[in-house]
């Protein structure tokens, strides 16, 4: 075991796929090396929704500091590049003060963006573009066209408002990012520190068996009731993209009687695997993640002994 006051350079990071164990490994880790967590999360950044996005208990946030956790409102935007921005400030306070620095999450173009910059074409985000197909649909292209001049006008005089397809690729990479595409196209910012990416993986009948069980805890912890509070304060997945999310719109829609309770649970599990499975896709493009298979390791305590390891070799 290491000591508590040794100060390591590097950034770690510890990734994977929802339902892997994260949370619990980054926060055991955390008081071992004397640090504060990162929490890389799209969407446990947001206030009202901690059962909907498993963000850390009152009982965790005691045993480590995190950042980033139950900080905005769902009308709030945030994309990855404000988070890029805001994390690497915070993760330079961190460290001023002797600590060390653990990112956890599974949003990876948010850890992309702070870790490496990132460029136009790796950005991806499927509720964004979902919003935009909506829109697409109910309001049209020039709609389209007349939102991307508001917010990328640079952009918009370049194209033609009826290739819409184009228009809402722009849309897409602002919303997601907070930058205009041509901004990206013209830059890829990287951070002052380095990263030590940890991966944690379990074989898919394990890790889809933890899914199928965390949504029946969700659904026990009271996730009915804390949508029904969402709906009670004029919250909807259709207005408020932040809310467009697994979990959340499969509640929403068994309150608003499309879908019966059972098939609301079968497609919050199913729905879940899905995103389990393009987080899989995303992180496994990223040689540099040195992944740890839970199993294999014996649990949560093998997991640390690896990582301490990986960190003593840097």
């Amino acid at each position: 075991m290491i000591n508590n006051d040794k100060k390591y350079d590097d950034v770690l990071a510890i990734v994977g796929p929802t339902a892997s164990g994260k949370t619990s490994l980054s926060i055991a880790l955390a008081r071992i090396i004397n640090a504060e967590i990162i929490s890389c999360d799209s969407r446990q950044v947001y206030k009202y929704i901690p059962i909907a996005t498993c963000a850390p208990t009152a009982t965790e946030l005691k045993e480590a500091k995190h950042y980033f956790v139950n900080e905005l409102k769902p009308e709030e935007e945030f994309n990855a590049g404000e988070f890029a921005k805001k994390a690497r400030l915070r993760i330079r306070e961190i460290q001023k003060r002797g600590k060390n620095v653990i990112i956890a999450g599974g949003s990876g173009l948010y850890l992309k963006a702070l870790i490496d910059g990132f460029f136009e074409a790796e950005i991806e985000d499927k509720a964004i573009r979902e919003k935009l197909n909506l829109a697409l649909e109910s309001k049209g292209a020039e709609y389209l066209y007349k939102e991307l001049q508001k917010v990328d006008p640079e952009s918009a005089e370049k194209m033609d408002s009826t290739k819409f397809r184009r228009v809402m690729r722009a849309l897409e990479v602002y919303y997601g990012t907070g930058k205009k595409i041509s901004e990206l196209q013209r830059e890829n910012v990287k951070p002052d520190f380095k990263c030590i990416q940890t991966g944690i993986n379990y074989d898919r009948e394990i890790l889809y068996s933890r899914i199928n069980k965390r949504v029946d805890d969700m659904l026990k912890s009271g996730l009915i009731d804390e949508v029904m509070n969402l709906q009670k304060k004029g919250y909807s997945y259709k207005t408020h993209n932040s809310l467009n999310t697994v979990g959340i719109k499969e509640v929403f829609r068994y309150l608003e009687n499309e879908i019966t309770r059972q098939e609301m649970t079968e497609q919050i599990k199913q729905n879940t695997r899905r995103y389990a499975k393009r987080q899989m896709t995303w992180f496994n493009k990223d040689k540099r993640i040195n992944w740890m298979n839970m199993k294999e390791l014996g649990g949560e305590i093998g997991c640390i002994s690896y990582i301490l390891s990986e960190l003593r070799s840097k």
